[in-house]
């Protein structure tokens, strides 16, 4: 037998025999990696989704508060519900909004989300907070437009001196999850000409009990209070599911 080099003998048992893994072991490692991926890939869609969901938010709110400020530098004046008239601040608000198309108001069934007293017309786009109703979109029907973005304003604008709320589908209403509080979400006009978030002290849906932000309402309007939560809470956003 020759042992020169310091290798094994040429006859040795150990020669020819091939290391690696067994179909079974490949079948197992495969079938863990899969199980893996479906425990955390939900997870992942999920935060991704509520992510964008909040940089839209965002770009929205500072939209909205910009073309108020707009209003006010040109005209001197703050845009406040006392002055202005039946369904008139889709007007107004469109010269200060980049606007891809104007939906009309919501009570013709032309519009984008239609609000009909035919039951067999009503939108049933939009469900509150967690899912539990349809929303009344009575609220919203005063003038609906699409930003360049895709986002969907729509307003409640129904009388001089009576309430005017702009609300927001910040990322349209084509896409889910279609819900007032996680992709809806409202703004009201104070007297003064303040943008204030629903939910807010001095706003239609202020309830000190969250019942406009319940995880257990089936209010139609749960969710419309809250606004003041998506900007005040950091993690909003992640919690939603």
């Amino acid at each position: 037998m020759n042992y020169r080099g310091g290798g094994a003998p040429e006859n040795s048992s150990l020669r020819g025999k091939e290391t690696g893994f067994t179909l079974a072991e490949v079948l197992i490692t495969i079938g863990i990696i899969g199980l893996v991926a479906a425990m955390t890939l939900p997870a992942l869609i999920n935060n991704n989704r509520n992510k964008a969901l909040e940089t839209a938010f965002k770009k929205n709110y500072s939209a909205i508060s910009q073309a108020l400020n707009m209003y006010y530098a040109q005209n001197g004046e703050r845009l406040t519900p006392e002055y202005v008239g039946a369904q008139e601040l889709k007007p107004i608000l469109i010269k200060y909004m980049n606007v891809l198309h104007d939906c009309g108001f919501g009570y013709l069934d032309s519009a984008c989300i239609p609000n009909s007293s035919d039951e067999t017309k009503i939108s049933k786009v939009y469900k509150n907070f967690n899912g539990t109703n349809t929303i009344d979109l009575n609220p919203m029907d005063d003038g609906q437009f699409i930003l360049n973005d895709g986002s969907l304003i729509l307003l409640e604008n129904p009388s001089a001196g009576g309430s005017l709320y702009i609300s927001v589908d910040v990322n349209g209403y084509l896409k889910n999850p279609n819900r007032l509080g996680q992709d809806l979400f409202m703004f009201q006009i104070d007297a003064k000409g303040n943008l204030l978030p629903m939910g807010a002290k001095g706003t239609q849906f202020y309830n000190a009990n969250d019942a406009f932000c319940s995880k257990t309402s089936t209010s139609d309007m749960n969710g419309a209070g809250c606004t003041i939560k998506a900007i005040n809470e950091k993690d909003y956003f992640t919690k939603l599911h």
